[in-house]
């Protein structure tokens, strides 16, 4: 063997072990980010009160959304009854389209017959229990007038909302070529999407604005009037396959294309989380992936009071004041703090004095007179790390910022007072000019 053949040799023997070393290493790394180990290709945990993140995998990936995608139809649906738009018992005629999707094979359906007047509380019954298409579709005609407008509306939401990744083409979640020749919007094959982040933001927004739709999708059955008894999807509920203690929803969802999702909520005593499962391999896998950030979620973090009501931050009871009867006032939170935090991390989070600048003066004190009640700015909190404190939108961070009040009132000095003080003023700076001066010449 000549020396640039064994050179050659050495040189793919050398490659192949430092990619084989680098795999291992990106691997490694993976599964460090990923501290749960979970196959499915993106995942999201959050504290479903505050919309505080304590685990993501990929969240800002943008997937298929399948019959996620039902939770803004749901949303929209609740959001027409509030408004009055439409009623509970306001009777749908089903037309001929929506009587063949109800009929469709390989399709989730309830059946509805052509020309059969059904209320919006049973279509929405067949939508948010069994993933009913057909009956999606008939209250996207309903509000929109066609599944077009409705779509138009999907999307309009979705960025008030501020889902930032999202497209919405149909109501349901289908694939546009499941839809019998007709896709509202996009291309005929095209499917819903959004990222694991906006899917959880769009069931945070629902849970938070609408919290009655769990009355629903807690239901592990439906029996119909069609003679049958539909299951729930979230096989996660009671009675149900997946059985976990605590699930009470929210929306399941799988096409070739997406996957098998699961966006799911659960509550023990005073905590609920939301999690968000997407592409995971199998329906099964989408359950035992779920019921795994649940364990965490509940074994790992809990509600702490980080500080009560009527609080002082020691060293920062007070904030000096100008003009006044008195030359400071005392100041205290108007509330207390309580935050969803991993356990035995309590001491982690300090306080964090935010005053208004905007009431300070260049010398950083307020000005008399104040009032008691007076809000002057907030507290919050910081972990001790510098580590964020993650939550899914904007307000969340304003949900730890208490505001801090003043907790007495400070009248403002009369004239002569002020006066007395300015000549004082005047004079003390006098004397230590002249002390300062008589000084120097020793």
């Amino acid at each position: 063997m000549n020396r640039y053949k064994q050179l050659s040799i050495f040189v793919v023997v050398f490659l192949l072990s430092l990619t084989t070393l680098l795999s291992g290493f990106v691997q490694n790394v993976n599964a460090a980010e990923d501290e749960l180990g979970l196959s499915a290709e993106a995942a999201i945990l959050l504290d479903a009160d505050t919309g505080k993140i304590l685990y993501e995998k990929n969240a800002d990936v943008v997937l298929g959304v399948a019959s996620m995608a039902k939770m803004m139809t749901e949303y929209l649906v609740l959001e027409a009854i509030h408004d009055g738009k439409i009623t509970w018992d306001q009777p749908v005629r089903i037309n001929e389209y929506v009587h063949r999707l109800s009929a469709a094979p390989g399709l989730s359906n309830v059946g509805l017959t052509q020309g059969e007047d059904y209320t919006v509380e049973e279509l929405y019954q067949a939508m948010a229990i069994h993933s009913g298409n057909a009956a999606t579709v008939a209250l996207a005609e309903l509000i929109g007038g066609t599944e077009k407008n409705f779509v138009e509306l999907m999307n309009a939401k979705a960025e008030e909302l501020n889902l930032q990744d999202y497209k919405f083409v149909n109501s349901s979640g289908l694939n546009n070529s499941s839809l019998l020749g007709n896709h509202p919007a996009g291309a005929p094959d095209e499917e819903n999407v959004m990222s694991a982040r906006a899917t959880a933001r769009l069931a945070y927004r629902l849970l938070t604005d609408y919290p009655e739709v769990l009355d629903t999708a807690s239901q592990p059955r439906l029996p119909f009037r069609d003679g049958k008894t539909y299951d729930n999807f979230n096989f996660m509920l009671p009675t149900l396959i997946h059985e976990y203690p605590g699930i009470d929803g929210l929306k399941t969802g799988s096409t070739n294309f997406a996957g098998y999702g699961f966006t799911a909520t659960a509550k023990r005593g005073d905590q609920r989380f939301i999690s968000v499962v997407m592409k995971a391999e199998t329906r099964d896998i989408r359950f035992s992936e779920t019921a795994k950030i649940m364990n965490y979620a509940f074994s790992n973090f809990k509600k702490e009071q980080l500080f009560d009501e009527n609080y002082q931050i020691k060293g920062k009871e007070t904030v000096p004041v100008t003009k006044g009867k008195e030359d400071q006032v005392q100041i205290q939170t108007e509330e207390e703090l309580a935050l969803t935090i991993k356990n035995g991390e309590k001491e982690a989070y300090k306080p964090k004095l935010v005053l208004d600048k905007e009431k300070l003066n260049e010398d950083g004190e307020l000005t008399a007179p104040i009032e008691k009640g007076e809000t002057i700015g907030y507290v919050t909190v910081e972990h001790e790390n510098g580590e964020d404190i993650r939550f899914l939108t904007q307000d969340g961070h304003k949900q730890i910022q208490i505001p801090v009040t003043a907790a007495e009132s400070v009248e403002k000095a009369n004239w002569f007072v002020l006066s007395m003080r300015g000549i004082g003023g005047f004079f003390g700076d006098l004397f230590s000019t002249v002390a300062s001066t008589v000084k120097g010449l020793f």
